[in-house]
Protein backbone atom coordinates (compact mmCIF):
# COMPACT_ATOMS: atom_id res chain seq x y z
CA UNK A 1 0.00 0.00 0.00
CA UNK A 2 1.07 3.46 -0.75
CA UNK A 3 2.65 5.44 2.26
CA UNK A 4 0.85 8.69 1.23
CA UNK A 5 -2.42 6.57 1.58
CA UNK A 6 -1.26 5.55 5.40
CA UNK A 7 -0.38 8.84 6.54
CA UNK A 8 -3.66 10.05 5.37
CA UNK A 9 -5.09 7.67 7.27
CA UNK A 10 -3.25 7.98 10.39
CA UNK A 11 -4.00 11.92 10.37
CA UNK A 12 -7.51 11.50 9.97
CA UNK A 13 -7.31 8.98 13.16
CA UNK A 14 -5.68 11.64 14.79
CA UNK A 15 -7.80 14.14 13.89
CA UNK A 16 -10.56 12.28 15.13
CA UNK A 17 -9.12 10.95 18.54
CA UNK A 18 -8.87 15.18 19.19
CA UNK A 19 -12.30 15.61 18.09
CA UNK A 20 -14.20 13.16 20.36
CA UNK A 21 -11.86 14.36 23.14
CA UNK A 22 -12.65 17.75 22.88
CA UNK A 23 -16.32 16.76 22.34
CA UNK A 24 -15.98 15.24 25.66
CA UNK A 25 -15.55 17.81 27.56
CA UNK A 26 -17.72 20.19 25.17
CA UNK A 27 -21.27 17.74 26.23
CA UNK A 28 -19.91 17.82 30.06
CA UNK A 29 -19.33 21.37 30.08
CA UNK A 30 -22.82 21.86 28.51
CA UNK A 31 -24.58 19.94 31.03
CA UNK A 32 -22.40 21.47 34.25
CA UNK A 33 -24.41 24.33 33.09
CA UNK A 34 -20.98 26.07 31.98
CA UNK A 35 -20.71 28.43 29.57
CA UNK A 36 -18.96 27.59 25.98
CA UNK A 37 -18.09 30.15 24.27
CA UNK A 38 -16.37 28.35 21.20
CA UNK A 39 -16.71 24.53 19.95
CA UNK A 40 -13.67 24.61 17.18
CA UNK A 41 -12.30 22.24 14.28
CA UNK A 42 -8.83 22.77 13.43
CA UNK A 43 -6.58 25.82 14.89
CA UNK A 44 -7.48 29.53 13.99
CA UNK A 45 -7.44 31.32 12.19
CA UNK A 46 -11.35 30.72 11.70
CA UNK A 47 -12.54 30.52 8.39
CA UNK A 48 -16.29 30.62 9.03
CA UNK A 49 -18.23 29.87 12.25
CA UNK A 50 -21.82 29.27 12.88
CA UNK A 51 -23.77 30.52 15.88
CA UNK A 52 -26.34 28.65 17.54
CA UNK A 53 -27.43 29.22 21.29
CA UNK A 54 -24.82 30.83 22.53
CA UNK A 55 -21.40 28.83 21.27
CA UNK A 56 -19.77 29.38 18.16
CA UNK A 57 -18.88 26.26 15.87
CA UNK A 58 -16.14 27.19 14.08
CA UNK A 59 -13.48 25.56 10.80
CA UNK A 60 -10.46 26.98 11.06
CA UNK A 61 -7.73 27.04 8.80
CA UNK A 62 -4.74 24.72 10.53
CA UNK A 63 -6.82 20.76 10.02
CA UNK A 64 -4.83 19.76 13.14
CA UNK A 65 -6.78 18.97 16.14
CA UNK A 66 -9.73 20.64 17.56
CA UNK A 67 -10.70 22.76 20.79
CA UNK A 68 -13.13 24.01 23.46
CA UNK A 69 -13.20 27.22 24.54
CA UNK A 70 -15.47 27.59 28.10
CA UNK A 71 -16.11 31.38 29.81
CA UNK A 72 -13.71 32.04 32.53
CA UNK A 73 -11.99 29.01 32.60
CA UNK A 74 -8.98 30.51 34.94
CA UNK A 75 -11.89 33.01 36.12
CA UNK A 76 -14.06 31.85 38.78
CA UNK A 77 -15.75 35.83 39.00
CA UNK A 78 -17.28 35.22 35.21
CA UNK A 79 -20.80 33.86 35.32
CA UNK A 80 -21.32 30.26 34.90
CA UNK A 81 -17.55 29.81 34.24
CA UNK A 82 -15.57 26.38 34.34
CA UNK A 83 -13.80 28.32 37.56
CA UNK A 84 -16.71 29.44 39.12
CA UNK A 85 -17.86 25.96 39.40
CA UNK A 86 -17.18 23.36 42.40
CA UNK A 87 -14.20 21.37 41.75
CA UNK A 88 -15.88 18.15 41.91
CA UNK A 89 -17.78 19.42 38.58
CA UNK A 90 -14.52 20.82 37.52
CA UNK A 91 -12.97 17.26 37.92
CA UNK A 92 -15.98 15.72 35.60
CA UNK A 93 -15.32 18.25 33.00
CA UNK A 94 -11.61 17.40 32.95
CA UNK A 95 -12.07 13.74 33.15
CA UNK A 96 -14.66 13.52 30.29
CA UNK A 97 -11.91 14.35 27.34
CA UNK A 98 -9.52 11.31 28.29
CA UNK A 99 -12.85 9.07 28.87
CA UNK A 100 -14.05 9.84 25.32
CA UNK A 101 -10.83 8.79 24.25
CA UNK A 102 -11.20 5.07 26.14
CA UNK A 103 -15.04 5.15 24.51
CA UNK A 104 -12.92 5.56 21.03
CA UNK A 105 -10.57 3.21 21.33
CA UNK A 106 -12.36 0.77 23.10
CA UNK A 107 -14.73 0.80 19.95
CA UNK A 108 -11.92 0.69 17.56
CA UNK A 109 -10.33 -2.32 19.43
CA UNK A 110 -13.73 -4.21 19.42
CA UNK A 111 -14.01 -3.10 15.43
CA UNK A 112 -10.51 -4.70 14.93
CA UNK A 113 -11.11 -8.12 16.83
CA UNK A 114 -14.42 -8.89 14.70
CA UNK A 115 -12.85 -8.33 11.54
CA UNK A 116 -11.38 -11.70 10.07
CA UNK A 117 -7.81 -12.12 10.32
CA UNK A 118 -5.32 -14.38 8.69
CA UNK A 119 -2.99 -16.16 10.69
CA UNK A 120 -0.12 -18.85 10.08
CA UNK A 121 -1.08 -22.05 11.56
CA UNK A 122 0.74 -25.79 11.12
CA UNK A 123 1.26 -29.48 12.40
CA UNK A 124 3.27 -28.31 14.84
CA UNK A 125 5.53 -25.41 15.44
CA UNK A 126 9.22 -25.37 15.83
CA UNK A 127 12.05 -24.33 18.46
CA UNK A 128 14.53 -22.04 17.26
CA UNK A 129 16.28 -21.28 20.32
CA UNK A 130 16.44 -22.89 24.23
CA UNK A 131 17.25 -20.85 27.28
CA UNK A 132 19.81 -22.05 29.22
CA UNK A 133 18.58 -23.96 32.42
CA UNK A 134 15.42 -23.53 31.37
CA UNK A 135 12.24 -26.17 31.86
CA UNK A 136 13.42 -26.85 28.21
CA UNK A 137 16.60 -27.50 28.12
CA UNK A 138 16.34 -29.36 30.72
CA UNK A 139 13.56 -31.70 29.17
CA UNK A 140 15.79 -32.56 26.37
CA UNK A 141 14.25 -30.41 23.95
CA UNK A 142 16.70 -28.89 21.22
CA UNK A 143 16.58 -26.49 18.98
CA UNK A 144 14.94 -27.72 15.10
CA UNK A 145 12.64 -29.87 17.01
CA UNK A 146 8.92 -29.40 16.60
CA UNK A 147 6.24 -28.82 18.76
CA UNK A 148 3.12 -31.03 18.41
CA UNK A 149 0.92 -31.49 21.02
CA UNK A 150 1.15 -29.56 24.63
CA UNK A 151 -1.05 -30.53 27.63
CA UNK A 152 -3.19 -32.89 25.44
CA UNK A 153 -4.11 -30.30 22.72
CA UNK A 154 -2.50 -30.16 19.24
CA UNK A 155 -0.06 -27.00 18.61
CA UNK A 156 -0.88 -24.98 15.64
CA UNK A 157 -0.51 -21.35 16.15
CA UNK A 158 2.23 -19.24 17.82
CA UNK A 159 0.20 -18.12 20.46
CA UNK A 160 -1.39 -21.99 21.25
CA UNK A 161 2.47 -22.59 23.68
CA UNK A 162 1.65 -20.07 25.58
CA UNK A 163 -2.18 -20.63 26.04
CA UNK A 164 -1.00 -24.36 27.42
CA UNK A 165 1.88 -23.03 29.85
CA UNK A 166 -0.79 -20.54 31.18
CA UNK A 167 -3.66 -23.66 31.23
CA UNK A 168 -1.95 -25.88 34.35
CA UNK A 169 -1.69 -24.88 37.53
CA UNK A 170 1.39 -23.22 39.37
CA UNK A 171 3.84 -25.85 40.23
CA UNK A 172 1.94 -28.54 37.90
CA UNK A 173 3.79 -30.28 34.68
CA UNK A 174 2.85 -30.15 31.22
CA UNK A 175 3.48 -32.63 28.34
CA UNK A 176 4.62 -32.09 25.61
CA UNK A 177 4.87 -34.36 22.14
CA UNK A 178 7.56 -34.16 19.70
CA UNK A 179 7.64 -34.71 15.85
CA UNK A 180 9.41 -38.12 15.51
CA UNK A 181 9.16 -39.32 18.76
CA UNK A 182 6.43 -41.72 20.54
CA UNK A 183 7.02 -40.73 23.97
CA UNK A 184 6.08 -37.52 25.55
CA UNK A 185 8.20 -35.26 27.60
CA UNK A 186 7.11 -34.20 30.83
CA UNK A 187 8.39 -30.61 32.48
CA UNK A 188 7.76 -27.59 34.83
CA UNK A 189 6.70 -23.83 33.53
CA UNK A 190 8.55 -21.83 35.62
CA UNK A 191 7.80 -17.93 36.08
CA UNK A 192 9.86 -15.80 34.44
CA UNK A 193 9.85 -12.20 36.66
CA UNK A 194 10.67 -10.37 33.57
CA UNK A 195 8.33 -11.27 31.46
CA UNK A 196 5.82 -11.59 34.48
CA UNK A 197 4.57 -14.59 33.12
CA UNK A 198 5.00 -18.41 32.87
CA UNK A 199 7.66 -20.00 30.54
CA UNK A 200 9.25 -22.90 29.46
CA UNK A 201 12.37 -21.34 27.85
CA UNK A 202 11.66 -21.36 23.82
CA UNK A 203 11.68 -18.95 21.46
CA UNK A 204 9.38 -20.25 17.79
CA UNK A 205 9.80 -20.19 14.07
CA UNK A 206 8.53 -21.84 11.33
CA UNK A 207 11.49 -22.42 9.90
CA UNK A 208 15.59 -23.26 10.03
CA UNK A 209 18.56 -23.09 8.29
CA UNK A 210 19.52 -26.59 8.08
CA UNK A 211 22.87 -26.42 6.01
CA UNK A 212 24.47 -23.87 3.74
CA UNK A 213 27.14 -24.22 1.57
CA UNK A 214 30.27 -21.62 1.78
CA UNK A 215 30.40 -20.81 -1.29
CA UNK A 216 27.02 -19.83 -2.01
CA UNK A 217 25.93 -15.66 -2.14
CA UNK A 218 23.54 -16.45 0.67
CA UNK A 219 26.68 -17.69 2.94
CA UNK A 220 29.24 -14.78 2.26
CA UNK A 221 27.25 -12.29 0.77
CA UNK A 222 23.68 -12.31 2.52
CA UNK A 223 25.30 -13.67 6.01
CA UNK A 224 22.76 -16.38 6.98
CA UNK A 225 24.08 -19.27 8.95
CA UNK A 226 23.17 -22.75 9.79
CA UNK A 227 20.21 -22.67 12.31
CA UNK A 228 19.57 -19.23 11.55
CA UNK A 229 15.54 -18.82 10.86
CA UNK A 230 14.59 -16.75 7.86
CA UNK A 231 11.34 -14.40 9.02
CA UNK A 232 11.20 -12.08 5.50
CA UNK A 233 12.20 -11.40 2.44
CA UNK A 234 11.46 -7.98 0.97
CA UNK A 235 9.32 -7.40 4.14
CA UNK A 236 6.92 -10.26 3.01
CA UNK A 237 6.74 -12.81 5.70
CA UNK A 238 8.96 -16.19 4.98
CA UNK A 239 6.59 -19.41 6.75
CA UNK A 240 6.57 -22.35 3.71
CA UNK A 241 8.37 -22.73 0.81
CA UNK A 242 5.16 -21.09 -0.93
CA UNK A 243 5.81 -17.76 0.47
CA UNK A 244 9.78 -18.18 0.12
CA UNK A 245 9.29 -18.67 -3.73
CA UNK A 246 6.29 -15.53 -3.78
CA UNK A 247 9.09 -13.09 -1.54
CA UNK A 248 11.68 -14.39 -3.96
CA UNK A 249 9.87 -13.50 -7.57
CA UNK A 250 8.58 -10.00 -5.85
CA UNK A 251 11.99 -8.67 -6.30
CA UNK A 252 12.86 -6.50 -9.39
CA UNK A 253 15.81 -7.47 -11.62
CA UNK A 254 18.82 -6.14 -10.38
CA UNK A 255 17.18 -5.30 -7.30
CA UNK A 256 19.04 -6.60 -3.70
CA UNK A 257 17.20 -9.32 -1.86
CA UNK A 258 16.81 -7.74 1.76
CA UNK A 259 16.28 -10.20 4.58
CA UNK A 260 15.25 -10.76 7.82
CA UNK A 261 16.63 -13.52 10.49
CA UNK A 262 16.32 -14.50 13.50
CA UNK A 263 19.70 -15.66 15.15
CA UNK A 264 19.58 -16.61 19.03
CA UNK A 265 16.80 -14.67 19.57
CA UNK A 266 18.06 -11.86 17.70
CA UNK A 267 17.08 -10.03 14.69
CA UNK A 268 19.99 -9.01 11.84
CA UNK A 269 19.22 -7.57 8.60
CA UNK A 270 21.26 -9.28 5.47
CA UNK A 271 20.77 -8.55 1.75
CA UNK A 272 21.80 -10.05 -1.56
CA UNK A 273 21.86 -9.25 -5.06
CA UNK A 274 19.38 -10.54 -7.16
CA UNK A 275 19.47 -14.52 -7.59
CA UNK A 276 16.78 -14.41 -10.32
CA UNK A 277 15.76 -17.57 -8.72
CA UNK A 278 12.46 -18.52 -6.60
CA UNK A 279 14.25 -20.38 -4.57
CA UNK A 280 18.39 -19.89 -2.53
CA UNK A 281 21.00 -21.88 -4.13
CA UNK A 282 23.22 -23.32 -1.53
CA UNK A 283 20.74 -23.26 1.35
CA UNK A 284 18.75 -25.99 2.48
CA UNK A 285 15.67 -25.34 5.00
CA UNK A 286 13.80 -27.48 7.49
CA UNK A 287 10.06 -26.16 7.59
CA UNK A 288 7.18 -27.22 10.49
CA UNK A 289 4.93 -29.27 8.09
CA UNK A 290 1.54 -28.49 6.81
CA UNK A 291 2.43 -24.84 7.46
CA UNK A 292 -0.39 -22.22 5.54
CA UNK A 293 -2.53 -19.18 6.08
CA UNK A 294 -5.80 -19.63 7.81
CA UNK A 295 -8.68 -16.88 8.08
CA UNK A 296 -9.92 -16.99 11.21
CA UNK A 297 -12.84 -14.56 13.18
CA UNK A 298 -13.68 -14.09 16.74
CA UNK A 299 -17.49 -14.02 17.69
CA UNK A 300 -19.00 -10.11 18.42
CA UNK A 301 -18.45 -11.40 22.66
CA UNK A 302 -15.41 -12.08 22.34
CA UNK A 303 -14.19 -9.10 20.04
CA UNK A 304 -16.21 -6.69 22.55
CA UNK A 305 -14.63 -8.95 25.63
CA UNK A 306 -10.36 -8.75 24.13
CA UNK A 307 -11.53 -4.97 23.35
CA UNK A 308 -12.05 -4.37 26.73
CA UNK A 309 -9.43 -6.42 28.06
CA UNK A 310 -6.58 -4.57 25.98
CA UNK A 311 -7.60 -1.14 27.79
CA UNK A 312 -8.22 -3.08 30.87
CA UNK A 313 -4.56 -4.13 30.52
CA UNK A 314 -2.86 -0.91 29.70
CA UNK A 315 -1.83 0.39 33.33
CA UNK A 316 0.34 -3.09 33.42
CA UNK A 317 1.41 -2.50 29.86
CA UNK A 318 2.82 1.16 30.48
CA UNK A 319 4.58 0.17 33.87
CA UNK A 320 6.20 -3.14 32.40
CA UNK A 321 7.36 -0.60 29.56
CA UNK A 322 9.63 1.33 32.25
CA UNK A 323 12.69 -0.40 31.39
CA UNK A 324 12.23 -0.43 27.60
CA UNK A 325 11.80 4.19 28.70
CA UNK A 326 14.70 4.08 30.31
CA UNK A 327 16.80 1.96 27.61
CA UNK A 328 15.57 3.16 24.69
CA UNK A 329 13.49 6.25 24.66
CA UNK A 330 13.59 7.27 21.19
CA UNK A 331 11.24 4.01 20.51
CA UNK A 332 9.51 4.14 23.37
CA UNK A 333 8.41 8.07 23.46
CA UNK A 334 7.12 9.13 20.31
CA UNK A 335 4.85 12.37 19.23
CA UNK A 336 2.34 12.16 15.76
CA UNK A 337 5.62 12.03 13.33
CA UNK A 338 6.65 9.24 15.13
CA UNK A 339 3.26 7.47 15.60
CA UNK A 340 2.72 7.79 11.83
CA UNK A 341 5.81 6.27 10.75
CA UNK A 342 5.05 3.33 13.70
CA UNK A 343 1.57 3.18 11.59
CA UNK A 344 3.31 3.13 8.24
CA UNK A 345 5.25 0.39 9.37
CA UNK A 346 2.54 -2.11 11.23
CA UNK A 347 0.29 -1.29 8.04
CA UNK A 348 3.60 -2.86 5.74
CA UNK A 349 3.97 -5.93 8.56
CA UNK A 350 0.30 -6.14 9.33
CA UNK A 351 -1.94 -5.36 6.36
CA UNK A 352 -4.28 -2.87 5.97
CA UNK A 353 -6.82 -3.59 8.75
CA UNK A 354 -4.18 -2.88 11.25
CA UNK A 355 -5.06 0.40 11.19
CA UNK A 356 -8.18 -0.14 13.30
CA UNK A 357 -6.02 -1.72 15.91
CA UNK A 358 -3.34 1.91 15.37
CA UNK A 359 -6.20 4.30 15.50
CA UNK A 360 -6.80 2.72 18.73
CA UNK A 361 -3.69 3.13 20.03
CA UNK A 362 -3.84 6.66 18.98
CA UNK A 363 -6.62 7.31 20.67
CA UNK A 364 -5.37 5.30 23.87
CA UNK A 365 -2.22 7.35 23.46
CA UNK A 366 -3.88 11.09 23.64
CA UNK A 367 -5.17 10.01 26.47
CA UNK A 368 -2.66 8.92 28.41
CA UNK A 369 -0.75 11.55 27.32
CA UNK A 370 -3.51 14.09 28.67
CA UNK A 371 -3.94 12.04 32.09
CA UNK A 372 -0.16 13.42 32.91
CA UNK A 373 -1.15 15.21 36.45
CA UNK A 374 0.94 18.19 34.51
CA UNK A 375 -1.00 21.48 33.68
CA UNK A 376 -1.98 22.64 31.39
CA UNK A 377 -3.14 19.13 30.78
CA UNK A 378 -6.62 17.42 31.66
CA UNK A 379 -4.88 15.71 34.24
CA UNK A 380 -3.13 18.58 35.56
CA UNK A 381 -6.57 20.02 35.86
CA UNK A 382 -8.07 16.89 38.01
CA UNK A 383 -4.80 16.91 40.08
CA UNK A 384 -6.18 20.82 41.13
CA UNK A 385 -9.78 19.94 41.62
CA UNK A 386 -9.25 16.82 43.50
CA UNK A 387 -6.65 19.07 46.02
CA UNK A 388 -9.34 21.50 46.30
CA UNK A 389 -12.24 18.83 46.56
CA UNK A 390 -10.20 17.33 49.74
CA UNK A 391 -9.89 20.89 50.79
CA UNK A 392 -13.29 21.41 50.79
CA UNK A 393 -13.99 23.57 48.15
CA UNK A 394 -10.79 25.81 49.35
CA UNK A 395 -8.84 27.30 46.20
CA UNK A 396 -5.51 27.31 45.68
CA UNK A 397 -3.88 30.78 45.68
CA UNK A 398 -3.67 31.96 42.24
CA UNK A 399 -0.26 32.84 42.52
CA UNK A 400 0.83 28.96 43.21
CA UNK A 401 -1.57 28.25 40.18
CA UNK A 402 -0.22 30.29 37.86
CA UNK A 403 3.73 29.21 39.03
CA UNK A 404 2.47 25.54 38.30
CA UNK A 405 0.72 26.24 35.00
CA UNK A 406 4.42 28.25 34.20
CA UNK A 407 6.20 25.09 35.08
CA UNK A 408 4.24 22.72 33.24
CA UNK A 409 3.40 24.44 30.06
CA UNK A 410 7.60 25.17 29.97
CA UNK A 411 8.16 21.26 30.48
CA UNK A 412 5.42 20.23 28.45
CA UNK A 413 7.20 22.81 25.50
CA UNK A 414 10.55 21.33 25.80
CA UNK A 415 9.44 17.56 25.79
CA UNK A 416 7.56 17.60 22.90
CA UNK A 417 10.62 19.93 21.23
CA UNK A 418 12.89 16.30 22.57
CA UNK A 419 10.62 13.65 21.06
CA UNK A 420 9.82 15.76 17.50
CA UNK A 421 13.69 15.85 17.17
CA UNK A 422 14.33 12.40 18.18
CA UNK A 423 11.30 11.29 15.82
CA UNK A 424 12.85 13.76 12.76
CA UNK A 425 16.42 11.86 13.75
CA UNK A 426 15.18 8.55 13.08
CA UNK A 427 13.95 9.32 10.20
CA UNK A 428 16.83 10.72 8.64
CA UNK A 429 18.85 7.87 9.86
CA UNK A 430 16.57 5.66 8.20
CA UNK A 431 15.77 4.24 11.87
CA UNK A 432 12.27 1.82 12.58
CA UNK A 433 10.57 0.29 14.96
CA UNK A 434 11.65 -3.29 14.16
CA UNK A 435 8.21 -4.59 12.67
Amino acid sequence: MNVAVVIIFFVLALFVAIIIHELGHFVTARRARVKVEEFGIGIPPRLFGIRRGETIYSVNAIPVGAFVRMAGENDPTVPRSLAGKGPWTRLRVYVAGPMANILLAFVLLSAFNALPYSVIAGNGIMVHAVTENSPAQEAGIKPGDVILNMAGQPVRRWGDVQTMVNSVEEGEEITLLLLGQEETIKLKPQFDPELQRRVIGVSLCWNMVRQIEESSPAYYEAGIRTGDTILAINGQSVYNDASLSAALRSVEEGEQIGFAILRDRKQIEGSLADAASETLPGVELRWVPGVGIEQDKLPAWRAIYEGASFIGYMPVLIVRAFPLIIRSPDLALVGPIGAGQLTVEAVYASGFSIILFMAGLISLGLCMFNLLPIPPLDGGGMLVAFIEGCRRGKRLSPRALHLAYTIGTVFLIALVVLITFSDIRRLIIGGGFGL
